[in-house]
């Protein structure tokens, strides 16, 4: 049999209501008999029943995850990082994953999290499928992106600013010396890919240089990159390219190795993401580092200050992107049209 309450209290010298208190985490605890108390219950192995704890308190001690159901390195490694933070709160976690061109995949996914009993609900990177994402809920309720209207319970959005790390990214390249930058851009339905090209087209801005026509956009793999890399390839003027996440910048590498672009003598690459390959990659890659775990963390964090009706925390440093330069951007080669390979198109001489 499971051992009770009532014999967690006996063996540690304490009340019932001390080890509630415990095991709900509330204050008014020492220090000496929290641990007196945390050591009994992982001898005895006692689980505290859930359900009656949720009738007694109103809370199910449950935050739900509204997930992409992608394997796609950001959303796959934000999800690993919303776990291990709840994992540190003394919540449970409870998942519902939607998949691409699921009708009303995200709402249907917000009412199996209710009806599972959460005290909260997080929004994992919400895309735009053409329909308004409102939801009226009675618990609180945090969004990972942009594109979402809330009502009913308390609310609030919390992400890294795409839109300052896509200007960074190609601040980098300007400030290398390239006349303009070109942009391999994300699927658009997605709001993280839109931050993206809306940074891109503000630096250019700022900066007088150009602006690019878009080519296609990618669907954030090696295979859209190397495609859409193949196109970028033929453009005589092109020396500076940022691509919207490190996956497609990865098949740009290959379509410009194949097209005898060089990298970083002729063209130089800013990918976005720091996923655990780009230093390994031949260059290593130049690229944005997102900070997974800190805007996690930020998430349930506020979250739970919902909940728990608490002020929100200071919002910390961590969730600003970070530029990582490796070897995959350089200033522009001062080589003459004639010095490149015979198979590529010619560039015209760029005024002085």
């Amino acid at each position: 049999m499971p051992a009770t309450m009532t014999e967690v209290a006996r063996a540690a010298g304490v009340s019932q209501k001390t080890v509630s208190r415990v095991v709900n985490g509330e204050p008014h605890v020492s220090a000496e008999v929290r641990d007196r108390v945390l050591k009994v219950i992982h001898e005895l192995d006692y689980r505290p029943n859930n359900a009656a704890r949720a009738l007694l308190m109103g809370r199910h001690r449950r935050i739900g995850v509204v997930s992409l159901g992608s394997a796609l390195y950001g959303p796959s490694t934000l999800l690993i990082a919303l776990e291990r933070a709840m994992q540190r709160t003394g919540y449970s976690f409870a998942l519902a994953s939607t998949l691409d061109g699921q009708d009303g995949g995200v709402a249907a996914a917000v009412e199996s999290l209710l009806d599972q009993g959460v005290d909260g609900i997080v929004l994992s990177e919400p895309v735009d499928d053409g329909t308004p994402l409102r939801f009226k809920a009675d618990v609180p309720m945090v969004s990972l992106g942009e594109g979402v209207e809330m009502a009913g319970g308390p609310s609030a959005m919390v992400c890294a600013d795409g839109v300052a790390a896509a200007r960074i990214a190609t601040e980098h390249l300007l400030g290398l010396g390239h006349r303009t930058v070109w942009h391999l851009p994300g699927p658009q339905d997605w709001w993280a890919a839109r931050d993206r090209v809306r940074g891109w087209r503000e630096a250019l801005a700022a900066a007088g240089a150009p602006e690019p026509a878009l080519p296609a956009e990618g669907d954030w793999t090696p295979a859209s990159g190397y495609r859409v890399g193949r196109l970028l390839a033929r453009e005589p003027e092109l020396t500076a390219v940022f691509a919207a996440n490190d996956e497609m910048a990865l098949g740009a590498l290959r379509a410009f190795a194949e097209a005898g672009r060089r990298v970083p003598d002729d063209v130089s690459v800013v990918g976005f993401d720091d996923v655990p390959a780009a230093a390994y990659l031949t260059p290593p890659l130049t690229t944005i580092r997102q900070d997974f775990s800190a805007v996690a963390t930020r998430a349930v964090d506020v979250l739970l200050a919902m909940i728990e009706g608490r002020p929100h925390p200071v919002e910390p440093d961590g969730l600003a992107a970070e530029l990582t330069v490796r070897s995959s951007t350089a200033p522009p080669s001062r080589r003459t049209p004639t010095d490149r390979p015979a198979h590529l198109p010619q560039a015209r001489p760029t005024p002085t």
